[in-house]
């Protein structure tokens, strides 16, 4: 079936590591609805975040161009108006554009592109959670993670996630419901929803029938154990020390039970994104309509002794995408691609031209790839926020990992013989000419010494401006739903007799 502008439902969720997705959800996830999903999708299988961490994860995703373009570097990052998104681009070529949930946008343009928002944000829109490099070392207790998400795993009924969620899901299904209205309307607008979640994101606190689920698993431990501080790379002992974990006792219980509660709530997400696809399904729109599923960040989960993201390695950096819908085959695909190429793809599926796409976007159009291509350009990564003291890159390419900061020595991981990036080839004289290679086209790529100053200017405008709003009356700058109740339901300007007609669908039969 070919559907010249296919109505486009994107779902993504928030720190889902990408590899419990070797080929859609692992066997052992109790995700039966994304399972379905993936049987009809096209996977790929080493898809990673442009950077691991919420905000400029998700700024990247939005515009496929990576933070130094962006300068959304951190969780406190203000992602400026004149930023192309895929919002953009869709709404300029006719769509509707909504969006319920999560996207940490700071600054007072709470929609970059996105006609409606359905919900507030999770997160704060001001610049409160800005890190400094004039500091290194200092940890920012209100705001940094600790590793009390960890030991304080277990059960709960209600958090202040699951009634984010709970919103995000339930206002999602009613604006589907209300586009159904529409689908006889030759004149329509075709629409682009995107529905953001919070889970499975830190604490690890799941409701008891999802929990239950996990009883007697036995990935609840991870396959690499913990790595002395001594030994770990000069960035994870940085991100230790970030994560205060010093303070903390985690033991082999602690980290079962976080990792129960994390694959609790990928089963959490799982009935949500059912409700979904149910919807879709019973309003007659599944047929006509592309279904993308992401995550901006994965979580090291306990690997190596590392928890949260931040990290450049395979559980933190890599994470899930599949694409289903009209005129994709399903299928796997292995090559390394990049969130920076949703964008683009997007727009692609959506019939807009790539030309006038392309000068916006540091990613590709993945169609191509669904259809038997490859993605011609390495995949690129930065990183500039808490837990580092000068910005990170990365290149993903073939079966080779390459890791640059100006303060550690070069990492370099064969991923095809080490998946679990034990072995850092930099100082093997064997691999030193694909060592020469990756730093040279790193050091064209980026230039380290401008990017760090850069990042140090944008902090320290962001530290006076933060302490100036603070100081006296406040404005906030997150986003407030508007809703206009007296267009909604029945009221005294409306014919009682059309309002029941028009919000029927299917029609009378």
């Amino acid at each position: 079936m070919s559907v010249e502008k296919p109505n486009i439902l994107i779902i993504m969720v928030d720190q889902l590591n990408g590899t419990f997705f070797p080929d859609g959800p692992a066997d052992f996830l109790h995700a039966p609805n994304l399972k379905a999903l993936a049987a009809r999708s096209a996977r790929f299988r080493n898809n990673y975040t442009s950077s691991p961490l919420c905000a400029p994860a998700r700024a990247s995703f939005m515009a496929g161009q990576l933070p130094s373009r962006t300068r959304v570097y951190d969780n406190a990052a203000e992602y400026v108006s004149s930023i192309p998104t895929y919002a953009h681009h869709l709404r300029r070529a006719g769509y509707y554009t909504a969006l319920s949930g999560k996207m940490h946008f700071v600054g007072p343009d709470q929609l970059h592109g996105f006609e409606e928002r359905l919900t507030t944000d999770i997160y704060p829109a001001d610049f409160g959670w800005t890190p400094d490099y004039r500091k290194p070392g200092e940890r920012i207790d209100w705001w940094y993670h600790n590793m009390g998400s960890v030991t304080g795993a277990g059960v709960a009924e209600i958090t202040n996630q699951m009634e984010y969620d709970d919103e995000v899901a339930f206002l999602a299904n009613q604006k589907l419901y209300q586009l159904s209205r529409d689908n006889d309307d030759a004149e329509r607008r075709p629409w682009c929803v995107t529905v953001s979640f919070s889970h499975p994101h830190d604490p690890y606190v799941a409701r008891k029938k999802f929990w239950d689920l996990y009883e007697g698993q036995n990935q609840l431990l991870p396959d690499i154990g913990a790595i002395p501080f001594e030994k770990q790379d000069a960035h994870s002992q940085r991100l230790m020390l970030s994560c205060d974990y010093q303070k903390f006792d985690i033991t082999e219980e602690n980290v079962a039970r976080a990792r129960r509660g994390y694959f609790a709530n990928i089963s959490y997400v799982d009935e949500k994104v059912g409700e979904l696809l149910d919807t879709l399904t019973r309003t007659r729109m599944l047929d006509d309509t592309m279904i993308l599923f992401c995550s901006d960040h994965g979580d090291m989960l306990g690997e190596r002794g590392l928890w949260f993201k931040m990290s450049f390695f395979e559980g933190s950096a890599r994470v899930p995408l599949m694409i289903a819908g009209p005129d994709i085959p399903a299928g796997r695909h292995d090559a390394p691609v990049s969130n920076l190429d949703i964008a683009p793809t997007l727009a692609d599926l959506a019939g807009i031209s790539m030309d006038s796409i392309m000068p916006w976007t540091d990613g590709e159009s993945l169609v191509p790839v669904i259809h038997g291509g490859e993605r011609t350009a390495p995949v690129l990564m930065e990183y500039a926020a808490e837990g580092s003291y000068s910005p990170l890159v990365g290149i993903r390419e073939g079966k080779w990992k390459y890791i640059h900061c100006a303060l550690d020595p070069d990492q370099l991981y064969d991923l095809d013989s080490d998946p679990g990036e034990l072995t850092n080839l930099a100082a093997d004289p064997a691999h030193a000419a694909t060592l020469a290679t990756f730093r040279s086209r790193a050091l064209v790529q980026w230039d380290m010494q401008r990017f760090d100053s850069e990042v140090r200017e944008s902090q320290a405008r962001r530290w006076v401006v933060y302490e100036a709003l603070r100081n006296g009356a406040y404005y906030p700058w997150d986003h407030q739903p508007l809703q206009k109740a007296s267009e909604r339901y029945m009221r005294n300007h409306m014919n009682l007799d059309n309002l029941e007609d028009s919000k029927r669908y299917p029609r009378g039969e």
